[in-house]
């Protein structure tokens, strides 16, 4: 491919293999630095960074069959390095708030910790393993749905897991397809099974009709004063 050129030429120079070569070092040198200089500003998590005035936060409602009265809990998450690749979102501060009196000691102490262990930075995921192992004395109760909870503090632990996993600190359990498949199929047949029914369980007549020895129907009951079959029309009457 050629190329006119309009201007004067003044001077030349003739590029060697080895000035590409130095000039991509150069260039891959800066870039480093640049690296460098970048991972030196990355604020991590710490006791020390302060509250933003303004965080992001979610809330999550607890609906217990132990208490009348529903838990609403709420973490609040602080963005760090915003803008950057560094970006990273992370717990911050932990609220339950309820109209239950009774729990108002444990909550707040359980708060206070929750968000120091979340200000103090590294790893807060082992918070949920240690939330969901705890075991209420006097037994458990069953979510909407059929899932058991043994304890309060165990649902707390489910909360703050889905939290952790929206934000991207913990990984949503993913099941393998041939697992997957297996359960629809079984469920698929589950369900087929219980829609077959026994040709003599669905009846027309009244709850709680008589067997008539004529027709052989349950359609027996009680009229004006004489049993009477509403199949057959057989009456003791006549």
């Amino acid at each position: 491919m050629s190329s006119k050129i309009d201007k004067k030429i003044i001077k030349y120079r003739v590029e060697k293999p080895e000035d590409r070569a130095a000039a991509e070092k150069a260039a891959a040198e800066a870039a480093q630095a640049k690296e460098r200089k970048e991972e030196s500003n990355v604020v991590w998590m710490h006791e020390k960074v302060e509250r933003p005035d303004v965080l992001i936060g979610s809330t999550y409602k607890i609906k217990t069959p132990v208490s009348d009265h529903a838990m609403y809990v709420t973490i609040n998450d602080i963005i760090l390095n915003e803008g950057t690749r560094h970006e990273q979102r992370r717990p911050f501060e932990i609220f339950i708030n309820s109209k239950n009196l009774d729990h108002f000691q444990w909550i707040v102490a359980l708060t206070r910790i929750l968000s120091a262990v979340f200000r103090k930075g590294g790893d807060v995921t082992f918070l949920v393993d240690e939330m969901k192992a705890v075991f209420d004395p006097r037994g458990g109760y069953w979510q909407t749905g059929g899932k058991f909870m043994p304890s309060i503090i165990a649902e707390l632990g489910y909360v703050v897991e889905k939290h952790l996993q929206t934000i991207g600190l913990l990984k949503k359990p993913e099941m393998e397809e041939e697992r997957r498949k297996l359960i629809e199929e079984k469920k698929a047949e589950y369900e087929a099974r219980n829609k077959q029914q026994d040709a003599f369980a669905k009846s027309h007549f009244p709850e709680g009709a008589q067997l008539c020895a004529k027709c052989s129907t349950t359609a027996v009951v009680l009229m004006d004063g004489c049993m009477t079959c509403l199949n057959c029309g057989d009456s003791k009457c006549g």
